[in-house]
C-alpha cells in the first residue's frame, strides 16, 4: 500500500499540520545540526515556513533555555572563526553579526573582545602576503591596492595605510610619492 506521507504536502507529512511546536522543533534541530545559527536566523526560517509566531516563539525560548541557541557564543565564535580564517576587522564583523540578526549590544562585546592589537598583526600578516604580488608596480598603485584590500576586509583607513606604508618602507620603496590617507 502507498504511503499516506509520500503524496501529502510538504508541510503536512509526518503528522506536523496536527503538531505545528513539532514542526517548529524539527526545522531548528535540523538546520542547528547543520551549523550554528542565530535565533533571528531560525525565526526568519520559521517564519517562512509559516509556522506560527506564538508557537514560534515558545520553541525559540525553548531551545534559547537549554543552550541550543545562544547569540552571545555564536557572535564570539563567529569574530574568532572569521577574523582567523578571512583576516576580517572589526567593522566587517560587525556588519556580518547585524545582517545575521543579532543585538547590536551582542555585536559590541563580541568584537570588543578582538585584541587591538592581534587585529594589526593580522593586517600586518594579510599585506606580506600580498606585497610580494605586487612588486614592480608603482608604490603609489601598490599603496591603493593594498590599503583598498584591507578595507574591503573592514580595517580603518589609517590602520590600513599605516601599516602599508611601513610594509613598503620595510621593502626599501620610495615613499615620497605616496598618497596621503583619506580619513
Amino acid at each position: 500500500m502507498d504511503d499516506p506521507d509520500a503524496k501529502a504536502p510538504r508541510g503536512e507529512r509526518g503528522g506536523h499540520a496536527a503538531d505545528p511546536e513539532g514542526a517548529a522543533r524539527d526545522i531548528c534541530l535540523r538546520m542547528l545540526s547543520r551549523s550554528p545559527r542565530t535565533r533571528a536566523q531560525l525565526a526568519d526560517a520559521l517564519r517562512r515556513k509559516d509556522v506560527p509566531d506564538d508557537v514560534a516563539e515558545r520553541v525559540l525560548g525553548r531551545f534559547t533555555d537549554v543552550g541550543l541557541i545562544d547569540d552571545e557564543a555564536f557572535a564570539k565564535a563567529w569574530v574568532q572563526s572569521r577574523h582567523t580564517g578571512r583576516g576580517l576587522a572589526r567593522r566587517a564583523l560587525a556588519h556580518e553579526l547585524r545582517r545575521r540578526g543579532v543585538a547590536d549590544e551582542t555585536v559590541n562585546d563580541a568584537v570588543e573582545s578582538l585584541d587591538t592589537d592581534r587585529e594589526e598583526a593580522t593586517a600586518r600578516t594579510l599585506v606580506a602576503r600580498r606585497l610580494p604580488s605586487t612588486r614592480g608596480v608603482d608604490p603609489a598603485k601598490r599603496t591603493r591596492r593594498l590599503v583598498g584590500m584591507l578595507a574591503r576586509k573592514g580595517y580603518p583607513p589609517a590602520l590600513a595605510y599605516r601599516v602599508v606604508k611601513e610594509a613598503l618602507a620595510e621593502e626599501g620603496a620610495e615613499l615620497e610619492d605616496l598618497p596621503e590617507p583619506l580619513d
